[in-house]
Parts: structure tokens; C-alpha cells; sequence
């Protein structure tokens, strides 16, 4: 003890950090302490959370087209902590642009942007500012879909300026495409520029709070109060209830997202970073110019001015009302952005499409380890074996989408099922028609299907109880509804990445399609199984089009499971070693996939 306090003693002989300390903790605060004036402190704290998780993640990081997702994955998933620390850096940037909102909110209600406190606000916004610069930055890094294509949008947006529109976005992504220039800057901007930018104004910004003191806003509703113990008691449990909220995120989340790699070459739908949206949505109301650069650029100007408005004997008033009305418009506009995006049926197809990628890259990553090529190469060289297996061993019957899996017409006639979203939903619901069934497309040139020689008309066990079905719903002995249900039921045993979230919505309507499975009136057990019940002359339908159905039935069609002694042609690939494990896994991936 009597160590730690010579040493306090020496030192405040050298720097008089005891007088500084003390004013500091004394500063007199007018009205009291307040919760609304803990934001300041918040940002502080949250901004040191980032450059020291920030720090800690760059000793980490390789910043190439080539090495950069690859460095991320290894801090997310292999680096002790790696999760935790990067998972910290997302969400504390998330929580951040939140509390410079609160924080504008609460300068602006209280009129702290007055004189002679204009300079200190305009650094404020100025920092607004570089802070949605170093979200917007730092969300390429990854060098995922996400990232990317999140960054596309954003530099578009950027290019929407008048005049230096297109030049100003070819300096910061560093030509005419993305790539490995364009990652480069973005690194030196996140990680160089815009910190030492950040670090400036900060420190103009508290020596400029430090010259005037807390704004005196009347009338008083308390007495005078110091800043400690009171107020920093307040910021305090406020710092803690945001490290609270951020922990909440990154333990639910487990770190932070990771996409499959950047594919400059893939048809993913790009969309801003949620701060971004309301821009986002506002561009598909009116022309580029006036939403890319005119409306922000006159929300942005109206705000600079306010000091100046905020003289007139209504500009305070105008100010506030003009700020609540920009943070609920934006708020309107990100809402609908978000609510579009969600009844877009292609939109979720293709997030679910993004989704199974990055997770079956990063089972590869894991498995395999990633190549010097890069993990794109991964990806790529899974759907291509997968495509390719499919031409050279299914295609000679089977089709996907009307071509052989390559994109090519396939060599031969069509004579067993297309294949292109399979057990999907949207597939049975086509197929549990008695026309469609009996098209070229399903099973119509297969021998479940017969054609009478004089009519042309076709026939099969399937047919008779797929039209009983029909004229059973036109005679209202049950509902069209109730039919969907039981291909809802059906598809669910898929377990499909593409439809998980769509399974779950829909669990009782799923649950009351398996006991209908079994009703009479369907027929459905007189020849297939659903979970231990029914009859086994045609396939057992538990867990149909699941990854361990599709195995067994790509290893061996013929096994009383499946078609038994009615098999069609189709051979035992893995039975007959045909193919090996891992060349059937690919097939299951790409016959799987949306």
C-alpha cells in the first residue's frame, strides 16, 4: 500500500495528475446527474472496446482476396477466443452507430448545439460520419458474399454523385471492379485512415465539451451535483448494460457471421448493411440522383445548419421536429426494406442458396483444410464434381431443369424424373398431379407409367389414386388445404436447408399432414410407408429426399426400400461400386440444393 502510494506521489510530482483527476471528478454538473447524459460515456466506452478488439483481430489477419476470408475463418473457428473477440468487434460496431443516433438525439433535444457549442457539434456529426465509414469498411473485410456484395451496393449508391460519382467510387475500390485493390483500401481505411481520423475529433470533441462544460439546460429540476459519485455511477451501469447487450449478441450468435467467399461470378442479391437500408429502399422509388445524393445530401446539410436554425425564434423546435422525422422515416423505410425482403419468395430461396453454401464450404474447410487456390476453390470444385457426376451417370435418364446438370441438352430422351428441386415443395406439388405425374418431366416415360395403345391415355396405380384424390377434393369429401398439408408433411422429411425456416412456421400444419398420411381417403399407406406405418410394395417415404434417403437410394434402388423388384433401369451405384462415398455425397449435394 505505502508503494502504491509513493508511486502516485512521484508521479503527480512529475504530471499534477492529481489536480487534473480532481478536475474532472468534481466538475460541477447544473440540474444534476442524468441518464441521458450517459451516452458520451458509452461511445467512449464502446469505441475503446473496438480498438482494442480491433488491435487484437489485425495480429490475426491477412488482408488479400486470396487469404482473407481464409484468415477470418481461422479466427472464427480455430483461433482460442477468436469467435469471442471478432464476435465483440461485430456487435459492439452494430451497437455503436446506435448510440451516436441516441447520443445526436439527446445533444439535439437538450439544444447542446448552440452557442457556443456549434464547433463541438459539428465535430459530433463529423464522427456520425466516420463511424458509418468504418462500418461500411470494415463489413468488406471478411471478403464474403455478404461483405461484398453489401459493398457493391454501397459504392453504387456512392456513385450517384453528381459529376465525380463514378471517379469517386473508382478511388475507393480502386478501379473500374472489386478485387484486390479494392479489399487493400478498404483495410488501410478501416484499420489506418479513419481510426487516426476517429482518435482526432474525439479528442477535439472532449477538449471542446471540457472548454464549455455540460450544456445548463432550465429550468433546473434539481439541485447541483458533481460528476462523481452521481454521474459516474450512471455511466457506469450504463457501460455495462451496453457490454451486456453486445455479449447477449455475441454469445446468441456465437462471434459473428461468415459467409461462404466472395464469388464475383455468383447471382447473389446484394443487399446493404442494415444502416445502409433505408438509402437502399429509397432508390427504388425515385431516380439515383435525388435518392443517392439529393435527399441525404439535404438531410445532411439541414443538420450542419442546425446551430444556425436553431437562432430563430422557432429553429429548435424545427430542429427537433426535423430530427424525429428523419430517424422515423429512415426507420419507415428500413422496416420496409426488411418486410419486402421477407415475402420475396426468390429472395429466400437464394438466402437459403447462400446460407447451405457457406455451410457446406466451411464443413469442407474443416475437413479437408483449404488450398492454396484459396476456399473458393472448395466450393467451386464440390458443386462442379457434383454437376459433373450428374452428367456422366444420371443424365442418361434423368434430367435438372431440362438439361443433364452442366448446362447442356441432354444426349438422349428424357426417361425418369427431372430432378431439379427435389422433394422441395414447390417439386411435389407439381408431381401430385395425375397429368404432371405422368408428364415427360416426372414419370411419364417410365415403366410406373402405361399407355393405352388405342387412347393414348395413360394409366398406373399412382395415376388412379392421384385422380381419386382430385375428384375426391371436387366432391368436397376434404379440402384442397388438407391435400397440401400432406405434401408439406412429405417434403418436411427432406430436412432442406431452403426450406428449414419455412418447415418450422408451418409445424402443425406438418403435424396434421402425417396424420392425414394415413386417413382413409387418402390412400397414401396402401402402398408407401411414413414412419413405420403403411404398406411396403411401393418406397418408404420416411425421410424422403433426406441426405441418408438419397444415399440409400443412389447406393441401391432395388433394396425393399425403395422400389424393391419394380426398379426401372436405375443401377446400384454404391452397391455395385459404381461410385465411391464421397462421389454419392456429392450427388446428394447437388440434387439437394434449391
Amino acid at each position: 500500500m505505502a508503494f502504491l502510494k509513493d508511486s502516485i506521489d512521484w508521479l503527480d510530482h512529475r504530471t499534477g495528475i492529481r489536480d487534473h483527476v480532481r478536475e474532472l471528478l468534481y466538475e460541477r454538473i447544473p440540474g444534476g446527474s442524468r441518464w441521458r447524459y450517459v451516452w458520451g460515456s458509452t461511445l467512449m466506452f464502446a469505441l475503446m472496446v473496438q480498438f482494442i478488439t480491433g488491435a487484437a483481430l489485425w495480429m490475426a489477419y491477412s488482408p488479400s482476396t486470396q487469404t482473407a476470408w481464409e484468415s477470418v475463418y481461422y479466427i472464427q473457428y480455430e483461433m482460442t477466443g477468436g469467435w469471442f473477440l471478432r464476435g465483440l468487434h461485430h456487435w459492439t460496431a452494430q451497437v455503436m452507430t446506435v448510440l451516436l443516433v441516441l447520443h445526436l438525439m439527446q445533444v439535439v433535444i437538450d439544444g447542446a448545439y448552440k452557442a457556443p457549442r456549434e464547433v463541438n457539434f459539428w465535430f459530433g456529426v463529423v464522427l456520425l460520419m466516420l463511424v458509418l465509414g468504418l462500418s461500411l469498411t470494415g463489413y468488406l473485410l471478411p471478403w464474403d458474399q455478404k461483405g461484398y456484395w453489401a459493398t457493391s451496393v454501397a459504392t453504387d449508391i456512392m456513385a450517384g454523385t453528381p459529376l465525380i460519382g463514378e471517379w469517386l467510387k473508382q478511388v475507393v475500390i480502386g478501379g473500374h471492379d472489386y478485387g484486390h485493390h479494392t479489399l487493400t483500401r478498404f483495410f488501410a481505411l478501416h484499420a489506418g485512415i479513419l481510426p487516426a481520423a476517429v482518435i482526432a475529433l474525439t479528442a477535439g470533441h472532449i477538449y471542446l465539451f471540457r472548454r464549455h462544460g455540460i450544456h445548463d439546460k432550465k429550468p433546473h429540476r434539481s439541485k447541483d451535483e458533481f460528476f462523481w459519485p452521481e454521474q459516474v455511477l450512471k455511466d457506469g451501469v450504463a457501460c455495462l448494460a451496453v457490454l451486456a447487450v453486445v455479449l447477449f449478441f455475441v454469445i446468441s450468435s456465437h462471434g459473428a457471421h461468415l459467409d461462404a467467399p466472395a464469388d464475383p461470378s455468383s447471382s447473389y442479391q446484394a443487399r446493404p448493411d442494415w444502416y445502409f437500408l433505408s438509402l437502399f429502399q429509397i432508390l427504388k422509388y425515385v431516380p439515383q440522383f435525388v435518392g443517392a445524393f439529393l435527399i441525404p445530401g439535404l438531410v445532411m446539410g439541414l443538420i450542419i445548419l442546425m446551430p444556425v436554425l436553431g437562432k430563430w425564434e422557432l429553429g429548435h423546435r424545427f430542429n427537433v421536429g426535423l430530427l424525429i422525422a428523419v430517424l422515423a422515416g429512415a426507420g419507415v423505410l428500413t422496416w420496409l426494406s426488411i418486410n419486402q425482403d421477407q415475402n420475396d419468395e426468390q429472395y429466400q430461396k437464394d438466402m437459403a442458396q447462400a446460407a447451405a453454401d457457406a455451410d457446406l464450404i466451411k464443413k469442407l474447410a474443416r475437413e479437408q483444410g483449404i488450398p492454396p487456390a484459396g476456399a473458393l476453390a472448395l466450393l467451386r470444385d464440390q458443386a462442379n464434381a457434383g454437376s459433373a457426376l450428374f452428367a456422366k451417370h444420371c443424365a442418361s435418364c434423368h434430367a435438372y431443369d431440362g438439361h443433364n446438370g452442366l448446362g447442356e441438352p441432354l444426349a438422349a430422351e428424357q426417361t425418369a424424373p427431372d430432378l431439379k428441386g427435389f422433394a422441395s415443395r414447390e417439386y411435389l406439388k407439381e408431381l401430385l398431379h395425375p397429368d404432371r405425374f405422368a408428364s415427360e418431366k416426372f414419370f411419364g416415360n417410365t415403366a410406373h407409367v402405361t399407355r393405352d395403345e388405342e387412347t393414348n391415355a395413360t394409366k398406373g396405380k399412382m395415376i388412379r389414386t392421384l385422380t381419386k384424390l382430385e375428384e375426391a377434393i371436387e366432391e368436397e369429401e376434404f379440402t384442397r388445404s388438407e391435400f397440401e398439408n400432406v405434401i408439406l408433411a412429405l417434403s418436411a422429411q427432406a430436412r432442406l436447408d431452403s426450406q428449414r425456416e419455412l418447415d418450422e412456421k408451418n409445424a402443425t400444419a406438418i403435424s396434421d399432414g402425417i396424420e392425414l398420411f394415413g386417413e382413409e381417403g387418402f390412400d397414401c399407406t396402401a402402398c408407401h410407408t411414413l414412419n413405420r406405418a403403411g404398406s411396403a410394395s411401393g418406397p418408404d417415404l420416411t425421410g424422403y429426399g433426406s441426405r441418408e434417403w438419397l444415399r440409400g437410394m443412389i447406393d441401391n434402388p432395388a433394396h425393399p426400400r425403395f422400389y424393391g423388384k419394380k426398379n426401372d433401369k436405375m443401377p446400384a451405384f454404391g452397391r455395385d461400386a459404381l461410385l465411391t462415398p464421397g462421389q454419392i455425397e456429392s450427388l446428394v449435394d447437388f440434387i439437394r440444393r434449391p
